[in-house]
Formats: C-alpha cells, sequence, structure tokens
C-alpha cells in the first residue's frame, strides 16, 4: 500500500485539472457527445452499497454519466444483500456491490449478464477498492492494535463479555458487504456468529445491531464509544463528526473490492453496459483516484486500472 500513494500523489494535480474540465463540460450545454437537452433520457436504475453513496461519490460521478450517455441515473443506496435483491427482481438494471460470496451465488442463480471490458466479457466487473478499518474509542479498552484483524475481534469479545459496559460493538445487522466482513472476520476469530455474537453478545449487552447504513452505524458507535467495522472511505467522509479513531488498519483480510454487475432482469442491459465501460475507463478511474484527496489527504478508493496503482 506504501508503493500505491505515491502514484496517487503524482496524479492529483491533473485528476484537479480533470475534475474542472468535467465540470465545465456538465455544466455547458452540447459539451458532451450523447447529450441531448430537448430528447428524453433513458432511465437506469442502479442499486448500490451504502458506502459509496455515503462518501459522496456517486453525487461525483453521477452527473458526468448523465451528461455523457444521456441518462438520468436513479439510484438506490442500500447494503449488498437488498441490492441483489433488487437485482434478482428486476427492480434495477445494476447493481454496484462489495461482497464477492454474495455477488457469486447471485452470478450462479443465473441473476446476470455478462459485461464487456477492454474485450473481454464477465459476469463480474471490478472497479474500485479500499480497506476495511475497525475504529474505536480512542481510551481503546480492549487493548486493540497492529493489523490482525481476527486477534482484534478476539479482545472485543472476550473484553465485552468481561465487562459490557467497557467493551462494546455495533455491528450492520443489515445483510451488507461490510456485515459479511464481519461475519466472515468473527469466524476466522473461530466465533459462530448466530450463537456467540447475535445471540450471546446481544444477550450479555456487548454486541448490538444498528440495521442501518455505513454512516449511521459510526454515528451510533460514535455515541456509544463502541467499536466497529467500516470501510475506510466513509470513515474517512465522516470522521470530522467522530472521536472514533482507527484501530487496526491493515492486513490482506481487510481489502475491500467494489464491483459492478448487470442485471439479467433489468430492463436497460445496453446502458447499464455503458456504466461499466463508465467506471473502467481511463479519465474516471483517474478521478475515483484523486476523490477525497484535496479534502481528506488520501484518498476514499483506490482505482481498479493497474496503470493507476491496481492492487497492492
Amino acid at each position: 500500500m506504501k508503493g500505491i500513494l505515491p502514484k496517487i500523489a503524482s496524479i492529483v494535480v491533473v485528476v484537479l485539472a480533470l475534475t474542472l474540465l468535467v465540470t465545465i463540460l456538465v455544466t455547458v450545454p452540447g459539451c458532451v457527445p450523447g447529450g441531448n437537452e430537448t430528447g428524453n433520457r433513458t432511465i437506469l436504475k442502479l442499486a448500490t452499497t451504502t458506502s459509496l453513496h455515503d462518501t459522496g461519490l456517486w453525487d461525483y460521478l453521477e452527473p458526468i454519466f448523465e451528461e455523457r450517455y444521456n441518462a438520468d441515473l436513479q439510484i438506490k443506496a442500500v447494503g449488498t444483500g437488498n441490492a441483489l435483491t433488487y437485482g434478482k427482481n428486476g427492480d434495477v438494471d445494476v447493481v454496484a456491490v462489495h461482497d464477492p460470496a454474495q455477488e457469486a451465488a447471485f452470478i450462479a442463480g443465473n441473476y446476470s449478464l455478462n459485461a464487456t471490458v477492454n474485450n473481454t466479457s464477465a459476469a463480474r466487473v471490478t472497479w474500485a477498492y479500499n480497506y476495511f478499518i475497525i475504529v474505536g474509542p480512542a481510551s481503546n479498552p480492549a487493548v486493540i492494535s497492529g493489523g490482525n484483524a481476527t486477534a482484534a475481534f478476539q479482545k472485543i469479545h472476550d473484553g465485552g463479555v468481561a465487562n459490557s459496559t467497557l467493551v462494546e460493538f455495533v455491528g450492520r445487522g443489515d445483510n451488507s458487504g461490510t456485515q459479511g466482513k464481519e461475519k466472515a472476520l468473527w469466524a476466522a476469530a473461530g466465533y459462530n456468529y448466530t450463537r456467540d455474537i447475535e445471540e450471546n453478545g446481544t444477550a450479555q449487552g456487548w454486541y448490538f445491531e444498528t440495521g442501518q447504513g455505513m454512516g449511521a452505524t459510526l454515528t451510533v458507535a460514535n455515541e456509544k464509544l463502541a467499536y466497529t467495522l467500516t470501510d475506510k472511505g466513509t470513515y474517512l467522509a465522516y470522521a470530522g463528526n467522530l472521536t472514533l479513531v482507527p484501530l487496526v488498519d491493515t492486513g490482506a483480510n481487510l481489502i475491500n473490492i467494489y464491483s459492478v454487475i448487470i442485471c439479467k432482469n433489468g430492463v436497460q442491459p445496453g446502458m447499464a453496459q455503458n456504466l461499466v465501460t463508465f467506471l473502467r475507463s481511463p479519465d474516471i478511474q483517474a478521478l475515483i483516484a484523486g476523490f477525497g484527496v484535496p479534502e481528506y489527504g488520501q484518498p476514499l478508493f483506490y482505482p481498479w486500472d493497474p496503470d493507476i496503482c491496481g492492487l497492492p
């Protein structure tokens, strides 16, 4: 990851220039190919994970996409599980999600259509990533640190059982990609999620679920001075209103990969393909690389394009 940041820093000036150019293009009628100010725009329905919405990334990309493809992008921000349910039911045309296991089940269930990127056809197209982190109160009563997330979860569990008023954990509880990662980490730490965490942890008073998105869950955890698992991008976007601090933020098991999938039961597969093409286009990948840098001093997401950074 250390090798990525210099690359990101080296393109920030170019990204800012691109952002200015894009702003001009989307505000001047007729400047963007495919735009038609008098014609009807094609509605494309997207279900997206809340982290992409809560960070403001879709607010940033939406007007660029709409002008480039003469589209009306209608966005539902929900957890990955709900997003894929929308896709199965034909309520949306495309999903942007971050739970590889649920995505694989969606594809295996024949709910997807292949998309094409760089002359390669695939049902699942990766386009960005960041990292999950464990945040908690600065006092850190469970004494977690470093790059071992499973050891941190063990300490949180043991601390909560020993003193539920001192050590608490707030989970999403919404079948999201983040909850999927949380379940995997509890399992890796040696616990049965349903029995040991949801049932016993709740009864013991140290484990809570919000049933809400990442931003709302961070807010609840902050109010309770509790630990939680979050993607780094959403944490950075909310950090100005939080007292929680990052405590575990490294490790291969904390990578958070975002993919886009065209839904077989949707009604706009052609425009959905346009969104896939858009997200993987070099100029948009560069914009993703610079998103958040002026405000937070680092990107909220890393682009998938290996020429920009790709996986470490």
